[in-house]
């Protein structure tokens, strides 16, 4: 019997994230949406690629949540994207109802799942969903470091002319203007980013990576959605197939990095059952306090909130 994956959201972000899973060829998928006929529509698109791309699962598009009962991850894209102009912190208040009303109801289908949410403003709306689901910290995570460090090092591929698999490094921090990318941890074939560039363009890089969410909504007009919807089904495989990879995911930090009782973006280890170990790197004085400041910034936006 095949795992079971709802996808909550059928936009942009969601439909690329049940695509990308439904190619693994592992779990069958459930895709939510509150609007009539487009989850139905993109999950019959996805099952008639099968045929082409080879693989077996099958893709169901509903307007409920029947259908996602017993589900092994719920990850939760709905809310509304960012529009030109817009920071992350204006969607908090319409994007905390939503993502409220969602976990009320896959928790109530799937008592048992691991949550990962997507939604923005990333690092709020994973308080939100721990708050109404009740479910332990390591049950609920979010999405933002992986998709923050896959820009950073895209840029550093550009930069140095190498392969992006050569390419290692980590965004810590809250997913927004104030992330913190590493750069002491940042190699290329295990040689520092340091030795290989010179100052101004790593920093150039690092403010880059900062505004990368920004740099394509102002070409698009709305929100990426393909690097997000990969990097969400990348963390579901880790927790399904039980991959104990180690990724930067936003988790619930309580005195981790001098930080308590606050969804931030930290090196984890995501298996079975979810985040399994929160790692601790050793930051330099002056990343502990960029990311200090990323935890002040994220403190505001989560002092809103009304759940």
């Amino acid at each position: 019997m095949r795992r079971k994956v709802t996808v909550v959201g059928a936009g942009n972000v969601g439909a690329t994230c049940a695509q990308e899973l439904a190619r693994r060829d592992y779990c069958d998928v459930v895709l939510v949406d509150i609007k009539e006929g487009l989850p139905q529509g993109k999950a019959l698109d996805i099952n008639q690629s099968a045929p082409v791309l080879g693989y077996e699962p099958s893709v169901t598009g509903t307007n409920g949540y029947d259908e996602t009962a017993g589900s092994e991850v719920v990850v939760i894209t709905a809310g509304l994207p960012r529009q030109p102009g817009m920071s992350r912190d204006d969607l908090v208040a319409t994007n905390e109802n939503i993502v409220k009303s969602v976990t009320e109801q896959v928790v109530a289908a799937s008592p048992d799942a691991v949550l990962i949410v997507v939604s923005n403003p990333l690092d709020a709306m994973c308080h939100v969903a721990k708050n109404v689901s009740g479910f332990p910290k390591e049950r609920v995570f979010g999405q933002a470091g992986i998709l923050d460090t896959a820009r950073f090092r895209t840029f550093i591929a550009w930069e140095t002319g190498s392969s992006v698999k050569d390419v290692h490094a980590l965004v810590l921090g809250g997913h927004g203007d104030q992330m913190v990318p590493i750069v002491s941890a940042a190699t290329v074939g295990g040689v520092p980013l340091t030795k290989l560039a010179p100052d101004d363009r790593i920093q150039a890089m690092v403010e880059r990576t900062a505004v990368g969410g920004g740099e394509i909504v102002k070409l698009l007009g709305t929100s990426a959605w393909y690097a997000p919807g990969a990097a969400a089904a990348q963390m579901v495989d880790a927790v399904c197939l039980d991959e104990k990879r180690l990724l930067p995911c936003t988790a619930y930090l309580e005195g981790e990095y001098g930080i308590e009782d606050l969804y931030m973006g930290v090196p984890v280890r995501l298996g079975t059952g979810g985040i399994e170990e929160i790692v601790e790197l050793d930051l330099s004085d002056g990343e502990r306090q960029m990311l200090q400041a990323s935890a002040d910034a994220v403190r505001e936006v989560v002092a809103v909130l009304k759940t």
